[in-house]
């Protein structure tokens, strides 16, 4: 019965991985020895693209806390990537007081709202029955912020005008804050400490719910003048301005007439850059992922060069086992084996070293990496994309290195080859 084909490619495949198996399990140390260099070229690249991906799923998560209309104005940037001097240059520009803020809410007209904020302490909030964990962050706002950043209102009233001009000792709680604190009561009317003061509890926001591992509703907000009249004002602390944009198709627009306001209040000369920075949740996003590319380029050129050395290693090893194997070469032409078949045969045991080194590193790298999402207590992640690559890569290595040695096999000459000793 004459087979076709697919059939009989399947089949020599087949053989040829079972021989190819049994060559690697028959010199155990030495076939341990040769996939470590892929081993370690494919761990490095997984465990550092693992603990890349934890850090920018944590990150996203974190900076996506603006609502999507939303951009921020900064004295800073989210992240610096920067030479030292560029730091320097940014740490001499102005903060971003109160009162250019104030000036900036008056002059825009095409943001639904603006918002002006401050983050002034963090600590334990204390009430006269209960008391919170050290870890509680308290922010100044007005009442702009509320609608910038996506807070609803689930009790009670948010800030209001009146309390950021009165400079009054009012807050609005976090839902989880408020549930731990008054677990069986309406907040609202409450009194509680806040770092020694006391204040009034007048709303409650909806849950926001957790955020790979983080509560994000553990805050307090008070009104802005308040935290400035208490922690210091804005001669040396910079404030952040949140506006929202009117519709995603006006975003644009309301960009470019924030920026050109507030370098107007800022008194920036024409020609000369921002001294503050546009930050919105896909910039900050953006910037990540650029320079996350740049070291995931790096690494993978680093991991490259190992793989290189891996593959010499392997096809220096093949070349021992073709000469060692010499006579079983001969046997097997013999009894009728074809020169693509020898071909096959050692090119599917380079490629099976280098699959079994790679799948070792594959699963090391990804415990390893996820180390870090153990450590800030995150979901783990697993970079599925780099892992499908990495084993491609291993196969690549296989099947370059592996196939000069196999071409030497396979035009051994038979009738010397049943003759080697």
């Amino acid at each position: 019965m004459k087979l076709h084909r697919p059939t009989l490619l399947l089949a020599e495949v087949r053989e040829s991985f079972s021989m190819a198996m049994n060559a690697v399990t028959a010199h155990k140390l030495r076939s341990a020895l040769t996939l470590l260099g892929v081993l370690i070229g494919v761990f490095s690249i997984v465990v550092v693209m693992t603990a890349m991906r934890v850090l920018q799923d944590r990150i996203e998560a974190n900076i996506s806390s603006l609502g999507s209309q939303t951009f921020m104005i900064n004295k800073w940037p989210a992240v610096f990537f920067t030479p030292p001097e560029g730091i320097e240059k940014i740490r001499r520009r102005k903060n971003i007081t109160l009162q250019q803020g104030l000036r900036f809410q008056e002059k825009v007209t095409l943001a639904r709202s603006v918002g002006i904020q401050a983050r002034f302490w963090a600590g334990e909030i204390q009430t006269a029955h209960a008391k919170t964990a050290p870890n509680v962050q308290m922010l100044g706002e007005t009442p702009g912020s509320f609608s910038s950043r996506n807070w609803t209102l689930a009790d009670g009233r948010i800030l209001a005008d009146t309390d950021v001009q009165g400079v009054r000792d009012v807050c609005v709680l976090g839902n989880s804050l408020a549930t731990n604190l008054f677990p069986s009561t309406s907040p609202i009317g409450e009194r509680l400490k806040i770092d020694g003061i006391n204040y009034t509890v007048v709303g409650v926001l909806e849950p926001q719910g957790n955020s790979l591992g983080g509560d994000q509703d553990n805050f307090a907000v008070i009104p802005i003048t308040t935290g400035l009249n208490r922690y210091g004002g804005s001669w040396w602390r910079s404030l952040q301005i949140l506006v929202q944009a009117p519709d995603q198709a006006g975003y644009d627009a309301c960009v470019e007439e924030a920026t050109g306001i507030l370098r107007a209040i800022r008194r920036v000369p024409p020609g000369e850059a921002n001294d503050f920075e546009i930050l919105s949740n896909d910039s900050m996003i953006a910037q990540f992922n650029a320079f996350t590319f740049a070291v995931r380029i790096g690494v993978a050129v680093v991991s490259s060069i190992a793989l290189l050395a891996a593959g010499i290693g392997i096809m220096n090893i093949m070349l021992v086992s073709v000469t060692e194997r010499t006579r079983e070469i001969g046997i097997r032409r013999a009894v009728g084996a074809k020169k693509r078949n020898i071909m096959t045969q050692f090119i599917m045991e380079a490629v099976v070293l280098c699959e079994v080194g790679g799948v070792i590193g594959v699963v090391l790298g990804i415990l390893g990496g996820n180390c870090l999402a153990w450590y800030m207590e995150v979901p783990p992640a697993i970079p599925v994309d780099w892992v499908v690559l990495g084993l491609v890569i291993c196969s690549l290595v296989g099947i370059v290195f592996g196939t000069y040695p196999a071409y030497k096999a396979a035009n051994l000459d038979p009738i010397e080859s049943l003759r080697y000793e």
